[in-house]
């Protein structure tokens, strides 16, 4: 699974939920946005709760601290690094999925792909990367 859909590929991500790197670097963005730490930090891979979790749901419980922190997501660009699948014919479906789960407009979601010219892990076809930026307006506001 990628970006919440699943994608045809010959082989597996291994991981402790469900290894889909798209929606845990937009939990990780969305945390970050709001000074929430990681992903790591609210689901531990040492907690056995989170294991083979649907990263969907991650990343909509980081969706919804946003929202209690008054905060509205403006747009969100993804860069997958792999060298396969080729995702091209997936970009499409993967944006939709996310623009979704965080109810925005598709066109607010950019997804991209680019390869390491076969270097590193990625290249080598050992595993994938995910970057997510996300434009967010935070309301913060302090508690005493």
């Amino acid at each position: 699974r990628l970006g919440g859909i699943d994608v045809p590929h010959h082989q597996n991500l291994k991981a402790h939920s469900d290894g889909d790197v798209v929606l845990h670097a937009l939990t990780d963005a969305l945390l970050g946005a709001i000074g929430e730490g990681d992903i790591g930090l609210h689901f531990p891979p040492s907690d056995n709760t989170w294991k083979d979790k649907d990263s969907r749901f991650f990343l909509e419980e980081a969706y919804k601290m946003l929202i209690q922190k008054g905060g509205d997501i403006h747009n969100v660009d993804i860069t997958l690094i792999c060298e396969q699948p080729k995702l091209k014919d997936m970009r499409i479906p993967m944006r939709d999925s996310i623009a979704s789960l965080l109810q925005l407009n598709p066109l607010q979601v950019n997804v991209k792909a680019t390869t390491t010219e076969k270097l590193g892990f990625t290249g080598r076809g050992e595993g994938i990367a995910c970057q997510a930026t996300i434009c967010a307006n935070i309301n913060r506001y302090e508690t005493t």
